[in-house]
């Protein structure tokens, strides 16, 4: 159940067996059925998530009720509402599995535990804390900046592994277009091979 967890640990921080054990010792497993949630607006996060199997989607419902997707969360991927879980105050987003999923969370009492008597583990955080803060940063430019065309395309060429899971309106929800304007971006796309 944790392989998966300690192989993500080893490609940033260096753990020995006791300190990989009584780290991964502090996750809960928990499963999630399709189209159930693992949070939803309004509740406190009280986890910061590791992915095993399944598909999730976190996002947010506007005022008008469109759904805005932040981030699709796949194995070997984490998953939290950072803002809840760090400030312990009611989620603004929800995360849904989008298939089966089993996922590995971790408490903040648990993280703090990990963080006082494992001090590596706050390296592993600061690390992974520092490649969502770029892919935040590089997804903000390419929506001002790039066409929702290139969006598309440059999305299908880095998560190929998601384009084939995710249906179109999530895709779309994604990349901030509507579904039909998505089908016209395909079929030029289609087209031009």
């Amino acid at each position: 159940m944790t392989l998966l967890l300690q192989q993500n640990i080893k490609k940033h921080i260096s753990l020995s067996e006791s300190e990989t054990a009584i780290f991964c010792g502090l996750f809960e497993q928990r499963l999630i059925k399709k189209k159930h949630f693992l949070l939803s607006e309004g509740e406190v996060c009280r986890f910061e998530g590791f992915v095993v199997k399944g598909l999730l989607r976190v996002y947010h419902i506007d005022k008008n009720g469109f759904e805005q997707v932040l981030y699709f969360a796949i194995e070997n991927w984490w998953v939290t509402d950072i803002d809840s879980f760090t400030n312990e105050t009611p989620s603004q987003l929800y995360i849904e599995a989008l298939e089966d999923c089993e996922v590995l969370l971790i408490s903040k009492k648990n993280k703090d535990f990990a963080y006082e008597n494992l001090p590596e583990i706050e390296k592993l955080f600061r690390v992974m804390t520092q490649k969502t803060h770029v892919a935040l940063q590089r997804r903000m430019i390419d929506n001002l900046s790039k066409t929702a065309d290139q969006r598309y395309q440059e999305f299908s060429e880095k998560y190929p592994q998601l384009i084939q899971r995710l249906s179109n309106i999530q895709i779309a929800a994604y990349l901030g277009i509507t579904n039909v304007f998505l089908s016209k971006i395909r079929k030029k796309l289609a087209l031009k091979r």
